[in-house]
């Protein structure tokens, strides 16, 4: 009977979740709680990039630039360029495909010096077709002050390509965007005197109160004095001390070997779009009865047709037959017992053969119970 089948499909799995419970589950020890290096961890004050951003044009494209009617930019642009050489354009009616404006951007590194380069990223502004074999002539490249830190030029390299004929036409990646390796020279440099500061500041990049104390610990065990203080959840003050043989940078090398246990908070990351479900280590489930009620609604159109008798001059129609299934599965309550992890329920429930979407269903009604020991967080 499918009843009887369900009720010891859901009985055998309960068991073998009270089974996993008490023989799997084990205290967390140090042992187990993953660690990981300070400098992959934290972020260091004052050494960060910058975002630079500039607008400029691409040219020696095969007939893939902008519409120069289209792009009122491109032909200003143009025009202003060619006047600053020496050309004059006034009063002409300037026609080429060969030209694209596009907008440059960039990161400049923390402490990069001045002459040394960086890579730049090219995106096509207009209805350009293609990038491919453009070059981009001098573009300053702004950072948010609005001062010029580096100057780009160079051959454009794009990762797409797109190909037509008369009746066809193929695209494969993204053919109007491109990159410029070191193709920027840093004219510019941002400074900050790193060595000679006293105190700074350490930045989790994933806050959490324990692991920041859990890394001024072990700092402070390492150095054998009081030279971290724990901030808060994200920040960690870091002071040199005067017996320390070198200057801030040399404490930084130090310590951003150090291992420490690194700790979050127990989440379910749901993406609903997509059915993906992620979930922490330290989620726990609660002791909760769980039943799952699959509909299964099965549509068939079969239309019939239907012709005259001899001599009646009728027409012939077609008559509508549609066969309507309705299937409903229960399933008997689950008890999953205390502790259980949120590994062994979906395991649970995959063995059932459910998929995402009721997954998805379950762990929201666990979470309304008050049974999930974790916070949901749907994408």
């Amino acid at each position: 009977m499918p009843g009887i089948e369900n009720t010891n499909k859901w009985s055998r799995w309960a068991a073998a979740i009270l089974i996993s419970a008490a023989t799997v589950l084990a205290p967390f020890t140090s042992a187990q709680a993953a660690t990981a290096r300070i400098k992959d961890i934290v972020d260091i004050e004052g050494v960060r990039e910058n975002q630079l951003i500039g607008y400029g044009l691409v040219v020696g494209l095969n007939g893939t630039g902008d519409s120069l009617n289209n792009s009122p930019f491109t032909r200003q642009s143009l025009q202003a360029m060619l006047e600053r050489l020496g050309v004059n354009t006034a009063g002409t009616n300037v026609r080429t495909a060969n030209v694209a404006a596009v907008m440059v951007t960039a990161n400049l590194p923390a402490f990069a010096t001045q002459g040394s380069r960086i890579d730049v990223n090219v995106a096509a502004l207009g209805d350009s077709d293609s990038l491919q074999g453009g070059t981009l002539l001098v573009t300053p490249l702004l950072g948010a002050d609005g001062e010029v830190y580096a100057i780009a030029q160079g051959s454009v390299a794009i990762n797409g390509f797109s190909a037509e004929g008369d009746a066809a036409s193929v695209v494969s990646g993204v053919p109007t965007t491109g990159r410029i390796s070191s193709g920027a020279l840093i004219e510019r440099e941002v400074t900050f005197d790193l060595g000679s500061q006293r105190s700074l500041r350490l930045s989790l990049r994933n806050p959490d109160f324990t692991t920041s104390r859990r890394v001024a610990l072990s700092i402070n065990d390492f150095l054998g004095a009081a030279v971290a203080t724990p901030e808060d959840s994200a920040t960690i003050r870091l002071t040199l001390p005067y017996h320390f043989n070198g200057n801030i940078v040399d404490l930084i090398t130090d310590v951003e070997q150090l291992l420490v246990q690194t700790d979050q908070p127990a989440k379910v990351v749901i993406d609903e779009n997509t059915g993906i479900i992620v979930m922490g280590a330290n989620v726990r489930v609660s002791t909760v009865a769980v039943a799952q009620s699959n509909l299964t609604v099965t549509i068939a159109e079969n239309p019939q047709t239907s012709q005259p008798e001899p001599f009646s001059f009728g027409q012939t129609t077609t008559e509508p037959r549609t066969t309507l299934d309705v299937n409903q599965t229960d399933s008997s309550l689950a008890l999953v017992g205390e502790s259980v992890t949120l590994q062994q329920l979906i395991d649970g429930l995959n063995a059932l053969g459910l998929g995402p979407r009721d997954l998805i269903s379950i762990l929201q009604a666990i979470k309304a119970t008050g049974a999930l020991q974790a916070e949901i967080e749907v994408m």
